[in-house]
């Protein structure tokens, strides 16, 4: 990462970079098209499908390693017949183009190996929350009409006693299960793949012709849902490729800001490697590095779960060049105690999103990894994952940004009255570009409420967009609060807890208040071996915030806040600390 400081920044304005970018044959170029008619930029000279990503990546990368769990390993060309296999295995099962293959299982080699021979055929890949139980995962199932289903055993035994509600599921597949399979709709995916370290060995399949078109449909995500049932998303292959250039883009942009050309691709570089802690079932983990390393050749590194102290021995091992997930995972890379420990220096990236980075966060990152880049973005299930994004000496500059979007998206900020506002100003945030979805599958109400006039979609967050078009997130429009009549924007108040140099993890929530309404409560975690008092948070926070914002009560937590799989603080829960006074003010 560049010094900031070093000289004037940025040399070029975002918009004359982007003008560069531009330009006729550039991997960056693009172009208007119309899309269910609606005008929508797109990139002319991507991939037209993930199909095209598939067999790109097989014929330039064949003998590189591609994905790594524990002891596996498999190459592009091993992890390419395994999901040929399954193609063709798939269509013995007698799947179509549009029928539903779900897939639920923990980030094994067999994820990306489902996913792409679901894709191959046509189908419309459709990834389920592992967290979920059994009921939700039933519900999904049975909300997407899915035809095969692919699962591990911790899945298959959580969703074993509903199978028989399941009628449109024809075939389950399972993976990494000792126990002998009693029902007749279930089988061994060992049996069609053989173990990974095999898959070399597999037969060279030919390709299923299915005719495929960027604007076909290709995925299905859930949205996690904070009320009701989630949602699906439907995406389409254009959706899922629009994603690809984000980090190259990004990459782009800083140079030219900088003053630097951009750099042209080293067939002779080493290999990027990138340590996976974000669930592929997430539209982060399957398009934004899946996806992105199928077309780019990258070494996937999985875990089990996630460990920070793992982690690091992963990212010595393997040689790592990128790392990151949500916030709190750079967090613990940063501030762990062991840290000393490792050679972390492969390491030429930390990314993070899905939920708000405190400024500091950026600051810290330079300071331990100073020839790592720090970047963020922002995104949706509905944007197919990234949709803005900032690093090197544009996120230090503007620490509190995720970044302006991409040169092919667009956002704008409406008032409640549908008015757009200009720069500076606080609203909804809206987006388009030919990474948004198409629709909610099978529920056009909420489809006609959130996708609205013209390909915009109403992000539900409130933001503003400064005069370049760089995006600051303010909150969730339902977790703001109201004190007596005073709008208190959780996210600054959290960015001030954050500055705090004890606090590595925080969050305001309303505490319920018989005449002002709502009050805001705080919700930290300490660094290791750090300590604070509650007065001196309240009075720290008073130094930066008009006195309605700071927090009533503060309560200390005795690790990372809990999140939901999207890398958001699960609020909702954390809520309950402050209801009944079953937890003192001071000190968990």
């Amino acid at each position: 990462m560049s010094d900031a400081s070093a000289k004037p920044w940025p040399v070029m304005s975002l918009a004359e970079a982007d003008a560069r970018l531009n330009v006729p044959g550039s991997p960056f170029e693009w172009q208007e098209i119309d899309i269910r008619g609606v005008k929508t930029r797109v990139w002319k000279n991507a991939p037209a499908t993930l199909r095209d990503i598939f067999l790109n990546g097989r014929a330039a990368f064949a003998s590189r390693t591609f994905l790594v769990y524990q002891d596996e390993r498999t190459t592009f060309e091993g992890f390419a017949r395994a999901a040929l296999t399954i193609a063709r295995r798939l269509a013995e099962e007698g799947v179509q183009k549009g029928d539903r293959v779900a897939i639920a299982m923990r980030n094994l080699p067999e994820w990306p190996a489902a996913f792409y021979g679901a894709i191959l055929i046509g189908a419309i890949a459709t990834p389920l929350n592992a967290w979920w139980t059994g009921p939700e995962l039933e519900y999904a199932l049975q909300d997407s009409g899915a035809k095969v289903a692919f699962l591990d055993s911790e899945r298959l035994e959580r969703i074993s006693e509903h199978l028989h509600n399941l009628r449109e599921l024809k075939r389950v597949f399972v993976c990494r299960s000792a126990e002998p399979i009693a029902h007749p709709h279930v089988t061994k995916l060992e049996s069609v793949i053989g173990p990974v370290n095999s898959w070399i060995d597999l037969p060279d399949h030919p390709v299923i012709e299915v005719p495929l078109a960027p604007d076909d449909d290709a995925t299905i995500f859930y949205t996690s849902g904070t009320t009701g049932n989630p949602k699906g998303a439907l995406g389409t292959h254009r959706n899922s490729i629009s994603s690809l250039l984000a980090h190259p883009v990004s990459l782009a942009r800083s140079c030219l800001r900088r003053g630097e050309p951009v750099p042209t691709p080293d067939p002779n570089a080493r290999q990027k490697a990138s340590l996976v802690s974000v669930p592929f079932f997430h539209v982060t983990g399957c398009h934004a590095i899946l996806n992105v390393a199928v077309a780019g050749g990258a070494k996937l590194v999985l875990m089990h779960r996630w460990n920070a102290e793992v982690a690091m021995q992963l990212i010595e091992r393997e040689r790592c060049t990128s790392a990151g997930g949500v916030p709190t995972i750079a967090w613990q890379l940063v501030e762990h105690p062991a840290l000393k420990n490792y050679d972390l220096s492969s390491l030429e990236s930390i990314s993070y999103g899905g939920a708000p980075a405190a400024g500091e966060l950026v600051r810290r990152i330079k300071a331990v990894f100073p020839f790592a880049s720090a970047g963020t973005g922002w995104g949706m299930t509905e944007t197919s994952s990234t949709f803005t994004h900032v690093q090197a000496e544009d996120y230090q500059h503007r620490p509190d940004s995720c970044g302006p979007p991409l040169p092919v998206c667009e956002l704008k900020i409406i008032s409640e009255d549908r008015r757009t506002l200009p720069p500076g100003k606080v609203g909804e945030l809206w987006a388009k570009g030919p990474n948004v979805v198409k629709e909610y599958w099978r529920k056009p109400d909420a489809t006609a409420e959130t996708f609205v006039e013209d390909g915009w979609l109403r992000s539900g967050d409130i933001a503003r967009l400064d005069e370049e078009g760089f995006c600051y997130i303010v909150d969730r429009a339902k977790d703001m609060l109201i004190r007596g009549g005073e709008n208190i924007y959780c996210v600054e108040v959290e960015n001030v807890l954050y500055q705090h140099p004890a606090i590595v993890d925080a969050a305001l929530v309303a505490i319920p208040h018989r005449t002002l309404g709502e009050e805001p409560g705080a919700i930290v975690t300490l660094a290791p071996g750090a300590q604070a008092s509650e007065d001196e948070i309240r009075a720290f926070v008073a130094e930066h915030l008009a006195a309605f914002k700071v927090p009533t009560r503060v309560v200390f937590w005795p690790e990372v806040l809990p999140r939901n799989i999207n890398g958001k603080i699960m609020k909702n829960e954390l809520r309950k600390v402050f209801i009944g006074g079953e937890v003192g003010a001071g000190a968990w």
